[in-house]
């Protein structure tokens, strides 16, 4: 398949007609949304389909639905392809933020680089536990700075709510964490996804990255999922680049905070 072709399929799958055991899908003002089931947790608009005409009705109408709701805040993820063209500049005018740019890369596992199918030796390990989800906190806090005491109960509220659907894992280097990554496995789609593969930096350059991503590629494999996706960062889209996966487009977050939760 080309670029093309992938990226209208994932359009189709991953945000079209996405389900995800955490939230509910709604279609309403020409957009997709994902309404969380958990009230503190962010809420995401992933699809939307507008025109100059309709698109800053079609915002407010997000707007005021989600403080109807009592929602804290939603994400409007934007991606390149999106229309209007000026879509971003009037998300940003009706006062979402924009965070950073990302590169949506995809890997089409029936050519996946035989780097990824050899058995995985370093000490990659699928975990479960509260005191490993702590590790993994830790793991995050040491390569991007910040709090992230939040993430230990959102892992194990996630497994425990969708078994199926996550695999965690970390990267040991004599007992210590020194890596860590997860991988979902929606229905009804064909794209795995991959997401965080957080390397501590006196662990860098021992082939850990590699590593992750080999395991969850193969049980993406295993699975019978076609593709790999991710939001790569400018210092991961280099490295998985080099090692077979194709770029689709930019992406952009745009977030809305409810003022009535402002401190």
């Amino acid at each position: 398949m080309n670029p093309e072709q992938i990226l209208a399929l994932y359009d189709e799958q991953e945000r079209k007609n996405s389900e995800h055991p955490c939230y509910c899908r709604e279609v309403a003002d020409g957009v997709v949304r994902s309404v969380s089931k958990f009230p503190q947790r962010s809420n995401y608009v992933i699809y939307s389909q507008l025109t100059e005409k309709t698109a800053d009705a079609a915002i407010q109408a997000q707007i005021d639905y989600f403080a109807a709701n009592g929602s804290r805040r939603f994400e409007w993820k934007l991606y390149a392809h999106d229309t209007p063209a000026d879509l971003g500049q009037r998300l940003s005018a009706h006062g979402l933020v924009a965070a950073e740019e990302e590169a949506l890369l995809v890997m089409d596992l029936h050519n996946c680089p035989d780097l990824f199918l050899q058995p995985v030796t370093a000490d990659v390990r699928r975990v479960h536990t509260r005191a490993e989800f702590e590790q993994i906190a830790q793991i995050q806090a040491g390569v991007w700075g910040g709090d992230y005491g939040w993430m230990a109960g959102w892992l194990e509220e996630n497994l425990s709510q969708q078994p199926d659907f996550w695999s965690i894992y970390v990267a040991y280097v004599n007992n210590e964490p020194a890596c860590a990554a997860w991988v979902s496995f929606p229905q009804g789609s064909q794209f795995a996804g991959l997401w965080a593969g957080s390397t501590l930096e006196k662990f860098r350059e021992m082939g850990l990255y590699t590593a992750v991503v080999a395991t969850r590629a193969q049980e993406a494999i295993q699975r019978g999922y076609r593709f790999l996706m991710v939001d790569a960062s400018d210092m991961s889209r280099p490295i998985l680049e080099k090692r077979g996966f194709q770029f689709m487009t930019h992406t952009t977050p745009y977030t809305w905070k409810n003022p009535s939760f402002e401190e």
